[in-house]
């Protein structure tokens, strides 16, 4: 089974759709915009129920197949936002909001989500209900999170959840995913180190916070390699390093460092944060200073359910020809929230060789529209098969 020919015949107009969502970027749950194009075009498909606000500024669309006595609910989702970044692509619909770029493809897996329920609504060739999600605030806001506790999952009875982001580096429409544990959670630390500043000149007069936070930002990197069990991944990253003066002949009052932690699996992730408080007190304790630690858990793993996944690789290699397995990703993904909910799997498709996502010259692949809609569509008919 390859592309369907009718998202073929759609590309153009899909196309459409994505390079206007990515001319007019809304970042995080500003996405009112987007929002009510979205619900605009459920609406002109003849989606059976459209709610608008889930979240905060998500829209849910729900379609009821030619018939229904499976009474499966499968829920399919595409995330809505855009990134704080300044576009440097050139292209003729490049950004028009300075400062906000659609750098990830959110852009693209909308437009492919209308297109896939555009084809649904046309045919509803399948036997069950399928409900489809746009999601705002993916990048750091923690939509996903946001509609489940709205009771999304429960309000349809929604009793599968699939979702797909674009690849870059991967070849254009090929697709590759894996089982278990596939995106990492992603946590964030602020550590302030005080002591006693003073002049450069008479340090022994002072208690040096540069020096303890760097004893610090150096111990840190031990807990990767010294604490945590080699087989599993772990990353602690120290990315900004702020004292409280600018000045070439002062020691600071305070130092502030922080960071992210990333892990796939919750035992790790506890230890990190354990071994975080423990080595920062314990230097601030050997240089007679004082440290203020603090913790904030993000995204969870996105673990992918076995049976759901296998069915994933399955849809995808009848229309790509195969489906690879996917490494492991230390970025997060806030699909993970409506995972941990109920099983489903999430699916990556080929951008090719394109700029990586997250960088000011990334753009979407428009011909990977056809394979990401069929996917999509493919996922209901198979999953819900007409009776």
């Amino acid at each position: 089974m390859p592309v369907k020919n009718r998202f073929a015949e759609l590309q153009g107009e899909i196309t459409a759709w994505r390079r206007d969502l990515h001319e007019n970027p809304e970042i995080l749950f500003e996405t009112h915009r987007t929002s009510a194009l979205v619900a605009e075009k459920l609406e002109a498909f003849g989606c059976d129920e459209i709610v608008t606000g889930l979240g905060r500024t998500g829209v849910v669309g729900v379609i009821k197949g030619k018939s229904d006595t499976s009474g499966k609910v499968i829920g399919l989702r595409a995330d809505m936002d855009a990134l704080p970044i300044h576009e440097q692509t050139g292209l003729d619909y490049a950004s028009k909001t300075d400062g906000a770029m659609h750098a990830c493809g959110h852009d693209g897996h909308t437009a492919m989500l209308l297109g896939a329920a555009k084809y649904l609504s046309e045919t509803r060739n399948f036997d069950g209900t399928v409900v489809v999600i746009f999601q705002p605030a993916e990048e750091g806001g923690g939509g996903g999170k946001e509609m489940c506790d709205d009771g999304m999952m429960a309000r349809w009875n929604i009793q599968e959840v699939y979702g797909m982001h674009n690849w870059p580096g991967q070849p254009l429409g090929s697709f590759a995913i894996r089982p278990g544990p596939f995106f990492a959670a992603t946590d964030q630390f602020d550590i302030t180190f005080e002591g006693r500043g003073g002049h450069a000149a008479k340090p022994h007069e002072t208690i040096d916070t540069t020096v303890m936070a760097s004893q610090a930002v150096v111990a840190l990197q031990t807990i990767a390699a010294r604490t945590a069990d080699p087989v599993h991944q772990l990353v602690v990253s120290v990315t900004s390093f702020e004292t409280s003066s600018n000045a070439y002949n002062v020691i600071p009052q305070k130092v502030h460092i922080k960071g992210t932690v990333r892990t796939l699996d919750a035992e790790i992730r506890d230890i990190a944060e354990t071994r975080i408080k423990e080595i920062c007190a314990g230097v601030a304790a050997t240089f007679g200073g004082t440290v203020d630690v603090s913790y904030h858990r993000g995204y969870p793993v996105m673990v992918n359910s076995e049976a759901q996944t296998a069915f994933a690789a399955q849809v995808a290699a009848g229309i790509a020809g195969s489906c690879e397995e996917a490494p492991l990703v230390m970025g997060g993904e806030d699909f993970a929230y409506m995972l941990e909910e109920r099983p489903g799997a999430y699916i990556l498709v080929g951008n090719g060789d394109t700029a990586a996502v997250h960088h000011p010259e990334y753009n979407f692949n428009d011909e990977a529209i056809p394979a990401g809609c069929s996917w999509w569509a493919e996922i209901v008919e198979q999953r819900m098969p007409a009776s």
